[in-house]
């Protein structure tokens, strides 16, 4: 499942994943909090990284600045 529809907008479980990850926070607690599968929120994870609206440290993942205006937006 995509995290981002063909006209470039966020999905809403994109939007609850950005929404989540001010800071960082592994795919365990984004699952958690969010009620997302945790192997949807593997993969929307990668989808969200390869857009650059995530990055990952030390196996956790925060929003970028594009990933908070991208959710703002």
């Amino acid at each position: 499942m995509s995290c981002i529809t063909p006209d470039g907008k966020l999905t809403e479980s994109a939007k609850k994943i950005l929404g989540v990850t001010k800071d960082l926070t592994t795919p365990e607690e984004i699952s958690k909090v969010t009620g997302i599968p945790l192997f949807r929120v593997r993969s929307s994870l990668r989808e969200l990284g390869d857009a650059g609206l995530l990055e990952k440290i030390n196996g956790k993942f925060r929003r970028t600045v594009s990933g908070e205006e991208k959710l703002k937006g």
